[in-house]
Parts: C-alpha cells; sequence; structure tokens
C-alpha cells in the first residue's frame, strides 16, 4: 500500500478503538471513582509512552512545543476521561455518543482558531445546525434528567477538540506518535499524584467488568489508538484522514448496543445521522491554508 492508503487504514484503526472508549469507560465507572479512574488510566498510559520513548528514542520536543503539549494533555488526557467518566455517572454510553458526533466538527473550530483560517459563512451555517440538532436531542430525551450528563459531554468535546487541533498541528514537527507520548509524559506526575490521593480502601468489591474497562481506556483509548490516529493524520493528511472521525459515532452506537446492551433509539440514529451530516458540510466549507507535509510517525 502507498502512504496515502497506510494514513487511512491507520486512521481508521485509531477511530475504531477511540469508538469503543465510551462504552469501556460505562464500564469501568460501575467500580471506580471518576477521579482515579482518570489518574490511573492517564498514569498507566503515562507509564508506558515513558517506556516507549525510551526504546525508541523518540524525538524530543522544543522549547516552543511545551505549551502546545501542555494542551494537548489538558484536553486528551485529564479533560475528556475525566468528563466523560463524570457525564456517564448520568447517562448512559449510547446517549453519550451522540454528542461525539461534534468532536470533528469542535476539532474543526479549533483547526480554524488556532490556524487563523477563515471558513466560508456555509461553516458556520452547518455548525449552527448541528449543535442545534444536539440541544433539541437533549431537550427530547429529558433535559431535566439528563442535564447535568449532557453539559459534561458538551464541555469534554470542546476540550478533546482543542487537545485534537493542537495534536494535529504539532504532530507536522514533533512527529505522530511522539505528541501523544510526551503530552502523557507531561502529565505523569500530576496523574501519580492524583491516583495515589484518591486509591481506594479495598479493591475487593471492583467488578471484573470494571478492570476490563480501566485496562481498555487505559491501553487502547489513552496510547494505542492515539499511535494509530496520529500515524494516520501524518501519512495520509490532517484534514483528509480526519474525516474518519465522521464514522466514530455509528461504530460507538453498534459498541454499546451490541456490548452493553444498552437500547439504541431512532431518535439516537436520527440525531448522530443529522449531525454527522452537518459535520461533513460544516468541514467542507472550512477553508484551511496549504502547510508542508507532516512527517512519517
Amino acid at each position: 500500500m502507498d502512504m496515502r492508503t497506510n494514513g487511512w487504514v491507520n486512521g481508521f484503526i485509531g477511530v475504531a478503538i477511540f469508538a469503543g472508549s465510551l462504552p469501556a469507560t460505562r464500564l469501568a465507572v460501575t467500580g471506580f471513582d471518576p477521579l482515579f479512574l482518570t489518574a490511573a488510566r492517564g498514569a498507566i498510559a503515562g507509564l508506558l509512552g515513558l517506556g516507549l520513548l525510551a526504546i525508541f528514542q523518540g524525538r524530543r520536543p522544543a522549547g516552543s512545543d511545551i505549551l502546545s503539549l501542555v494542551i494537548v494533555a489538558f484536553g486528551v488526557v485529564i479533560g475528556f476521561p475525566l468528563l466523560t467518566a463524570l457525564a456517564l455517572q448520568h447517562v448512559t454510553s449510547a446517549h453519550s455518543i451522540v454528542f461525539i458526533g461534534l468532536l470533528p466538527l469542535a476539532t474543526a473550530v479549533f483547526g480554524v482558531l488556532r490556524g487563523g483560517e477563515r471558513p466560508h459563512p456555509a461553516f458556520w451555517l452547518f455548525s449552527s445546525i448541528g449543535s442545534a440538532l444536539v440541544v433539541g436531542f437533549a431537550v427530547s430525551g429529558g433535559i431535566l434528567i439528563s442535564l447535568q450528563g449532557d453539559m459534561l459531554m458538551l464541555a469534554a468535546v470542546i476540550v478533546c477538540g482543542l487537545g485534537y487541533a493542537e495534536g494535529a498541528r504539532l504532530s507536522r514537527s514533533l512527529g505522530g506518535w511522539q505528541v501523544i507520548c510526551w503530552a502523557l509524559v507531561l502529565s505523569l506526575p500530576l496523574m501519580l499524584a492524583l491516583a495515589a490521593a484518591d486509591w481506594p480502601a479495598t479493591f475487593a468489591p471492583i467488578p471484573t467488568t470494571a478492570w476490563a474497562g480501566l485496562a481498555y481506556v487505559a491501553l487502547f483509548s489513552m496510547l494505542i489508538g492515539f499511535i494509530f490516529w496520529y500515524r494516520g493524520l501524518a501519512q495520509g493528511g490532517i484534514a483528509a484522514v480526519g474525516q474518519l472521525q465522521l464514522l466514530q459515532p455509528f461504530l460507538g452506537l453498534l459498541l454499546a448496543a451490541g456490548l452493553l446492551g444498552e437500547d439504541v433509539s431512532g431518535a439516537m440514529l436520527v440525531a448522530t445521522t443529522g449531525v454527522v451530516a452537518c459535520v461533513f458540510g460544516a468541514r467542507r466549507f472550512a477553508t484551511r491554508k496549504h502547510s508542508p507535509a507532516p512527517r512519517s510517525a
């Protein structure tokens, strides 16, 4: 396969791995406190990332890269995991996955803001329609019951979009897998401290399914998925391979229904389809500057 095809394959693997994150988090919070879960998954992935950097002698970030790595760490290592873990105490993973349909749009918006681009007015039209669909879905599902979970999911999408956009931008100079590894290492002292501070009194009552959820989000969602994702972005192009995020809500709904037995209503499918359509339209009209091809991961 050529480089571009490899990029699409790696990007799809990354998106498929990320699609399992919310169902796995849903399992994990049945036994772990959200703060401990966030710290534990970050600490485990951070130790593994440190090992990868040592073994493969990963490229060291320049001083000017530190702020970007802090933003990536805030968005995808701390913010998104913690906010989704808190949200999944109030809503099902199937319900939360509808909000993931906004993630490509959030990434595009932050790409516009960080890159100083001027999108076509139609970009903002599609953005507004997509946001209205999400709000409409939340209201139709009983906003008084799920308001806290919905607000947490919206916040999670925003900070994750910021982390994705910043990581994609940084991967052009630092390299693919090094971005997430350095972000994890940068977060490691905080994650270890939080895990120690929130250490459970006993692990005896924690079910096996919760341990499986923790293992998945630590190994796959926090590290392995990003290795494939950033490699795909580096090989196939950020804008092109980034379109694969549009598949994540559908894959996530299938996993929620198949693995957790959660009800995937017609309203969820309609809302997700509408949001994805709006995201596709928004990205179609998001003007992007041409930039040098990123280095291969």
